[in-house]
């Protein structure tokens, strides 16, 4: 007999999933390094994408920016989405960008639907409910902060009023990538793997209390934003 998965239970399993794929291995840190160089690359397309005018012009408004180089969406009746991410941000008294964090995201979707598509994503985070929300160990996007997609398209031009502001690129049968639902955890591992110590959040992107030079091209790209 087909057993049901209620949505909480998709999310945890996708959870347990990311974090075992994810698992430190003797090459982690060439893995996290991979993470923070794709980021880059990410957000320079975003930067350079002529349908992401919206984005440009607001970007400077934010205070931090989850990047997301490779969000999974699959789905056969249930689906589901998951990736990892990095979170920088601004110093508020200096403007000067600071991180990454480590994340991983995961979601849960039931419905008829089938495929699979790969998005890559930034999340910009508006408000300090928002970027408190992402200082905790594990909340969910639309519940705990909420979270609207941004406008896409040449000349975009909208009043989008949200803690996090979501945009993504993707190729494959979904059209976009809805992130309401999606639970973000902490990825302990991977911040004490890249940084040789324990440390959360706040410390890496509120206090700043460590530093790694392979994320300088990353923070050197987003301070290119005015």
């Amino acid at each position: 007999m087909l057993r049901i998965l209620s949505r909480s239970s998709l999310i945890a399993a996708l959870l347990a999933l990311l974090c075992t794929a994810f698992a430190p291995l003797a090459s982690a840190q060439s893995e996290q390094q991979k993470l923070v160089d794709a980021a880059d690359a990410t957000l320079a397309n975003f930067l350079r994408d002529p349908d992401m005018t919206w984005f440009q012009q607001n970007v400077n408004r934010a205070r931090g920016l989850l990047i997301s180089p490779e969000i999974v969406k699959a789905g056969f009746i249930f689906g589901g989405s998951g990736g990892r991410g990095v979170l920088i941000a601004r110093d508020g008294k200096t403007g000067k960008w600071v991180g990454p964090a480590f994340y991983t995201l995961a979601t849960a979707s039931v419905g008829f639907q089938a495929g699979i598509a790969v998005s890559e994503t930034v999340v910009m985070v508006m408000t300090e409910k928002g970027m408190n929300s992402l200082l905790a160990t594990t909340f969910k996007m639309g519940g705990d902060a909420s979270v609207a997609a941004g406008p896409v398209g040449a000349g975009a031009k909208s009043d989008v009023v949200a803690d996090l502001i979501s945009f993504s690129r993707s190729k494959g049968v979904y059209g976009g990538l809805n992130l309401d639902g999606t639970v973000v955890k902490v990825s302990d591992d991977w911040n004490e793997a890249y940084y040789g110590k324990k440390l959360l959040p706040p410390d890496i992107v509120v206090r700043g209390a460590a530093s790694n030079k392979g994320a300088d091209k990353l923070l050197g790209e987003a301070a290119k934003m005015k």
